[in-house]
């Protein structure tokens, strides 16, 4: 990619080769994903890869997910302009930055120093202003602005952790991929107005682990 008119129709392709072909509908989610410059969120050395249908490596063993692994779970979340997202493991900023499009306010939680610090950068230069990057780990949550009507999870757990369903929201939507090294599975998570959480399983996924405090 040497021009902007070549990084427009490489991320333009990747929406409609790698995303719609998919079953992903949302006329919100594909524009946000049109819009967003995935190449600017990630190290100098993976830009050529920017738009590939791959996960790329971040540093300190993280990853930005495969672009249409992203336009899948903001689409199950099914924002709102209204919603105030809680996202666990904000990485480089950049799914925040494609929800940020489509709510009120993302509140990113980030437990390495370095790739919050980056994140920031990210969606300083990208101009996203209704996004907060915080350092903190993500099986906590963020008590301080609880309760949230969307929670995403960009890193596999062994279950929801406890935090993020009680800060979830009657009629709320919390997707998160569940299971281990060995296997896991995309999961929605809904929560009633009566407070009853239901799950829906949609499909084998391969994240990295959400890290685990001892003895959590």
């Amino acid at each position: 990619m040497t021009s902007e008119t070549e990084i427009v129709r490489a991320r333009l392709r990747m929406v409609e080769t790698q995303i719609m072909t998919r079953g992903v509908r949302d006329e919100r989610v594909l524009d946000a994903m049109r819009s967003v410059r995935r190449h600017e969120f990630v190290p100098e050395t993976q830009v050529p890869f920017a738009y590939e249908d791959r996960p790329l490596p971040i540093g300190h063993g993280q990853t930005i997910s495969q672009p249409y692994i992203v336009a899948w779970m903001t689409e199950l979340l099914a924002l709102t302009p209204g919603a105030t997202l809680l996202e666990v493991g904000a990485g480089c900023g950049y799914q925040t930055a494609v929800a940020a499009r489509l709510c009120r306010h993302v509140y990113a939680l980030e437990r390495i120093g370095e790739l919050a610090r980056v994140a920031r950068e990210n969606l300083r230069r990208a101009g996203v202003e209704n996004a907060t990057v915080i350092e903190a780990d993500g099986n906590l949550g963020h008590a301080a602005f609880a309760p949230f009507a969307r929670i995403v999870v960009a890193a596999a757990a062994p279950a929801v952790p406890r935090a993020l369903i009680e800060q979830l929201a009657p009629g709320g939507r919390l997707v998160i991929p569940l299971g281990s090294s060995e296997g896991q599975e995309m999961t929605l998570v809904t929560r009633a107005e009566d407070g009853t959480v239901d799950r829906s399983y949609l499909g084998s996924v391969s994240f990295v682990p959400l890290i685990q405090e001892p003895g959590a």
